[in-house]
Protein backbone atom coordinates (compact mmCIF):
# COMPACT_ATOMS: atom_id res chain seq x y z
CA UNK A 1 0.00 0.00 0.00
CA UNK A 2 1.22 3.79 -0.89
CA UNK A 3 1.69 5.35 2.59
CA UNK A 4 3.85 8.65 1.35
CA UNK A 5 5.16 10.39 -1.72
CA UNK A 6 8.61 12.15 -1.20
CA UNK A 7 9.25 14.84 -3.72
CA UNK A 8 12.20 15.81 -4.81
CA UNK A 9 12.58 19.88 -5.63
CA UNK A 10 14.63 21.79 -8.06
CA UNK A 11 13.52 20.37 -11.72
CA UNK A 12 10.57 17.93 -9.91
CA UNK A 13 8.29 20.87 -8.40
CA UNK A 14 9.07 23.41 -10.66
CA UNK A 15 11.87 24.32 -13.62
CA UNK A 16 13.86 26.29 -11.28
CA UNK A 17 17.14 25.34 -12.77
CA UNK A 18 17.23 27.32 -15.96
CA UNK A 19 15.12 30.46 -15.26
CA UNK A 20 16.19 30.70 -11.30
CA UNK A 21 19.62 28.97 -10.28
CA UNK A 22 21.12 29.83 -13.23
CA UNK A 23 20.13 33.33 -13.70
CA UNK A 24 20.40 33.79 -9.49
CA UNK A 25 24.20 32.31 -10.13
CA UNK A 26 25.12 35.13 -12.91
CA UNK A 27 23.65 37.95 -11.09
CA UNK A 28 25.93 37.00 -8.26
CA UNK A 29 28.85 36.77 -10.46
CA UNK A 30 28.07 40.12 -11.58
CA UNK A 31 27.26 41.42 -7.68
CA UNK A 32 31.03 40.31 -7.39
CA UNK A 33 32.19 42.12 -10.12
CA UNK A 34 33.00 38.76 -11.75
CA UNK A 35 33.41 38.07 -15.21
CA UNK A 36 31.59 34.55 -15.61
CA UNK A 37 28.30 33.97 -17.00
CA UNK A 38 26.78 30.81 -17.24
CA UNK A 39 24.57 30.16 -20.07
CA UNK A 40 21.56 27.51 -20.99
CA UNK A 41 23.70 25.29 -22.56
CA UNK A 42 26.64 25.55 -20.58
CA UNK A 43 24.55 25.65 -16.79
CA UNK A 44 23.07 22.59 -18.13
CA UNK A 45 26.39 20.86 -18.19
CA UNK A 46 27.40 21.61 -14.81
CA UNK A 47 24.26 20.31 -13.95
CA UNK A 48 25.94 17.18 -13.87
CA UNK A 49 27.85 18.10 -10.59
CA UNK A 50 24.92 17.80 -7.69
CA UNK A 51 25.73 20.66 -5.24
CA UNK A 52 25.42 24.35 -5.72
CA UNK A 53 28.92 25.27 -4.07
CA UNK A 54 30.18 22.22 -5.54
CA UNK A 55 29.34 23.49 -9.17
CA UNK A 56 31.05 26.50 -8.32
CA UNK A 57 34.21 24.77 -7.58
CA UNK A 58 34.07 22.07 -10.32
CA UNK A 59 33.92 25.38 -13.04
CA UNK A 60 36.80 27.15 -11.17
CA UNK A 61 39.05 24.28 -12.07
CA UNK A 62 38.81 25.74 -15.59
CA UNK A 63 38.42 28.71 -15.15
CA UNK A 64 41.84 30.52 -15.73
CA UNK A 65 41.23 33.87 -13.50
CA UNK A 66 39.77 32.13 -10.29
CA UNK A 67 42.18 32.00 -7.42
CA UNK A 68 44.98 29.66 -6.90
CA UNK A 69 44.91 28.84 -3.77
CA UNK A 70 42.37 26.27 -2.76
CA UNK A 71 41.37 28.58 0.66
CA UNK A 72 40.63 31.36 -1.37
CA UNK A 73 38.67 29.24 -3.69
CA UNK A 74 36.87 28.12 -0.94
CA UNK A 75 35.99 31.36 0.05
CA UNK A 76 34.93 33.02 -3.22
CA UNK A 77 32.85 29.58 -3.88
CA UNK A 78 31.17 30.01 0.02
CA UNK A 79 30.41 33.97 -0.75
CA UNK A 80 29.13 33.61 -4.15
CA UNK A 81 26.77 30.62 -3.08
CA UNK A 82 25.74 32.66 -0.22
CA UNK A 83 24.63 35.71 -2.76
CA UNK A 84 23.39 32.98 -5.22
CA UNK A 85 20.39 31.90 -2.57
CA UNK A 86 19.76 35.40 -2.03
CA UNK A 87 19.07 36.37 -5.44
CA UNK A 88 17.05 32.98 -6.24
CA UNK A 89 15.13 33.56 -3.20
CA UNK A 90 13.70 37.17 -4.51
CA UNK A 91 13.43 35.62 -8.13
CA UNK A 92 10.86 32.70 -7.07
CA UNK A 93 9.07 35.36 -4.25
CA UNK A 94 8.15 37.22 -7.85
CA UNK A 95 6.17 34.30 -8.72
CA UNK A 96 9.01 34.12 -12.04
CA UNK A 97 8.35 30.54 -11.07
CA UNK A 98 5.07 28.45 -11.24
CA UNK A 99 4.82 25.08 -10.04
CA UNK A 100 5.29 22.45 -13.12
CA UNK A 101 1.99 21.21 -14.57
CA UNK A 102 -0.04 18.70 -12.20
CA UNK A 103 1.86 19.05 -9.22
CA UNK A 104 0.15 21.17 -7.10
CA UNK A 105 -3.17 18.93 -7.96
CA UNK A 106 -1.27 15.73 -7.23
CA UNK A 107 -0.21 17.27 -3.38
CA UNK A 108 -4.34 18.54 -3.38
CA UNK A 109 -4.87 14.69 -4.09
CA UNK A 110 -2.48 13.79 -1.18
CA UNK A 111 -3.58 16.20 1.57
CA UNK A 112 -7.18 14.38 0.78
CA UNK A 113 -6.12 10.84 -0.14
CA UNK A 114 -4.47 10.57 3.44
CA UNK A 115 -1.01 9.97 1.76
CA UNK A 116 1.89 11.60 3.96
CA UNK A 117 3.98 13.74 2.10
CA UNK A 118 7.68 14.30 2.31
CA UNK A 119 10.47 16.37 0.84
CA UNK A 120 13.69 14.90 -0.08
CA UNK A 121 16.15 17.14 -1.84
CA UNK A 122 20.18 18.26 -1.18
CA UNK A 123 19.53 21.81 -2.16
CA UNK A 124 19.10 24.24 1.23
CA UNK A 125 16.02 24.22 3.64
CA UNK A 126 16.15 28.19 2.73
CA UNK A 127 15.77 27.37 -1.34
CA UNK A 128 13.26 25.20 -0.54
CA UNK A 129 10.89 27.40 1.67
CA UNK A 130 11.69 30.25 -0.95
CA UNK A 131 10.18 28.47 -4.11
CA UNK A 132 7.08 26.66 -1.99
CA UNK A 133 5.68 29.74 0.61
CA UNK A 134 4.79 31.88 -2.86
CA UNK A 135 2.61 28.54 -4.08
CA UNK A 136 1.75 27.27 -0.68
CA UNK A 137 1.60 30.06 1.80
CA UNK A 138 3.87 30.95 4.48
CA UNK A 139 2.98 27.79 6.82
CA UNK A 140 4.20 25.27 3.42
CA UNK A 141 6.37 22.97 5.61
CA UNK A 142 2.99 21.47 7.63
CA UNK A 143 2.23 20.35 4.42
CA UNK A 144 5.13 17.61 4.29
CA UNK A 145 5.10 14.72 7.05
CA UNK A 146 9.33 14.78 6.77
CA UNK A 147 11.84 17.51 4.58
CA UNK A 148 15.40 16.54 4.25
CA UNK A 149 17.56 19.18 2.85
CA UNK A 150 21.31 19.47 2.16
CA UNK A 151 21.76 20.86 6.48
CA UNK A 152 20.21 16.78 7.16
CA UNK A 153 21.95 15.19 4.11
CA UNK A 154 25.22 16.53 3.04
CA UNK A 155 25.90 13.94 0.63
CA UNK A 156 24.38 14.75 -2.92
CA UNK A 157 22.95 12.65 -5.16
CA UNK A 158 22.92 9.57 -6.19
CA UNK A 159 24.47 8.80 -2.74
CA UNK A 160 20.80 7.38 -1.18
CA UNK A 161 21.38 9.59 2.41
CA UNK A 162 18.60 11.70 2.04
CA UNK A 163 16.00 8.85 1.19
CA UNK A 164 17.30 6.90 3.84
CA UNK A 165 17.17 9.38 6.15
CA UNK A 166 13.53 10.31 5.18
CA UNK A 167 12.63 6.97 5.21
CA UNK A 168 13.64 6.55 9.21
CA UNK A 169 12.10 9.84 9.95
CA UNK A 170 9.19 8.10 8.62
CA UNK A 171 9.08 5.04 9.86
CA UNK A 172 7.86 3.51 6.43
CA UNK A 173 9.56 0.42 4.44
CA UNK A 174 11.11 1.82 1.09
CA UNK A 175 7.98 -0.25 -0.65
CA UNK A 176 5.52 1.67 0.97
CA UNK A 177 6.53 5.01 -0.43
CA UNK A 178 6.86 6.52 -3.77
CA UNK A 179 9.65 8.57 -4.91
CA UNK A 180 8.97 11.42 -7.85
CA UNK A 181 12.39 12.54 -9.05
CA UNK A 182 13.44 14.50 -12.35
CA UNK A 183 16.68 13.49 -13.20
CA UNK A 184 19.13 10.79 -13.54
CA UNK A 185 21.10 11.10 -10.16
CA UNK A 186 17.72 11.80 -7.99
CA UNK A 187 16.59 8.60 -9.67
CA UNK A 188 19.97 6.35 -8.73
CA UNK A 189 19.47 7.96 -5.24
CA UNK A 190 16.02 6.62 -4.46
CA UNK A 191 16.62 3.37 -6.12
CA UNK A 192 20.35 2.89 -3.81
CA UNK A 193 17.67 3.31 -0.86
CA UNK A 194 15.58 0.57 -2.46
CA UNK A 195 12.61 3.29 -2.97
CA UNK A 196 10.79 2.94 -6.22
CA UNK A 197 10.57 6.03 -8.24
CA UNK A 198 8.42 7.83 -11.15
CA UNK A 199 10.59 10.23 -13.23
CA UNK A 200 8.81 13.31 -14.61
CA UNK A 201 11.79 14.67 -16.70
CA UNK A 202 12.96 18.49 -16.67
CA UNK A 203 13.93 20.77 -19.45
CA UNK A 204 17.66 19.52 -18.66
CA UNK A 205 17.17 15.94 -18.32
CA UNK A 206 14.32 15.73 -21.59
CA UNK A 207 16.25 12.72 -23.23
CA UNK A 208 18.97 11.62 -20.22
CA UNK A 209 19.08 7.67 -19.91
CA UNK A 210 17.28 6.51 -16.32
CA UNK A 211 18.28 3.21 -15.01
CA UNK A 212 15.89 1.53 -12.32
CA UNK A 213 12.52 4.07 -12.88
CA UNK A 214 9.33 2.46 -12.99
CA UNK A 215 7.78 4.81 -15.19
CA UNK A 216 8.93 7.88 -16.90
CA UNK A 217 6.90 10.68 -18.24
CA UNK A 218 7.45 14.67 -19.59
CA UNK A 219 4.83 15.99 -17.11
CA UNK A 220 2.33 14.83 -14.16
CA UNK A 221 0.13 17.34 -16.19
CA UNK A 222 -0.58 14.50 -19.01
CA UNK A 223 -0.86 10.85 -19.05
CA UNK A 224 0.07 10.91 -22.29
CA UNK A 225 3.65 9.75 -23.20
CA UNK A 226 4.31 7.48 -20.30
CA UNK A 227 6.21 4.67 -20.10
CA UNK A 228 5.27 2.43 -19.14
CA UNK A 229 1.57 3.56 -19.27
CA UNK A 230 -0.27 4.18 -16.29
CA UNK A 231 -3.46 2.55 -16.71
CA UNK A 232 -5.55 2.34 -19.47
CA UNK A 233 -8.16 5.09 -18.37
CA UNK A 234 -11.85 5.54 -20.00
CA UNK A 235 -11.77 9.51 -21.94
CA UNK A 236 -14.14 10.36 -18.88
CA UNK A 237 -10.91 9.76 -16.54
CA UNK A 238 -8.75 12.58 -15.62
CA UNK A 239 -6.09 13.24 -18.02
CA UNK A 240 -3.58 14.14 -15.61
CA UNK A 241 -1.59 11.82 -13.54
CA UNK A 242 -3.74 11.81 -10.16
CA UNK A 243 -3.38 9.94 -7.06
CA UNK A 244 -5.60 7.13 -8.41
CA UNK A 245 -3.12 6.43 -11.24
CA UNK A 246 -0.28 6.51 -9.04
CA UNK A 247 -1.66 3.77 -6.62
CA UNK A 248 -2.67 1.74 -9.51
CA UNK A 249 1.32 2.24 -11.01
CA UNK A 250 2.56 1.67 -7.26
CA UNK A 251 0.73 -1.41 -6.56
CA UNK A 252 3.37 -2.97 -9.78
CA UNK A 253 5.81 -2.98 -6.50
CA UNK A 254 3.76 -5.67 -4.97
CA UNK A 255 2.47 -7.05 -7.93
CA UNK A 256 5.05 -7.15 -10.32
CA UNK A 257 3.61 -6.82 -13.19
Amino acid sequence: MLRAILWDVDGTLAETERDGHRVAFNQAFEAQSLPWRWDVVRYGELLKVTGGRERLLHDMQDEPRAPRDPAEREALAARLHALKNDFYARIVASGAIPLRPGVRALLDDCARGGVRMGIVTTTSRVNVGALLAPHLGADWASAFAVIVTAQEAPRKKPDPQAYELALGNLQLTPASVLAIEDSPAGAAAACAAGVPVLVTRSYYFASEPVVGALAVGLSLGERAGWLPEIGAGAETECTRVDLARIREWHARVYTGN
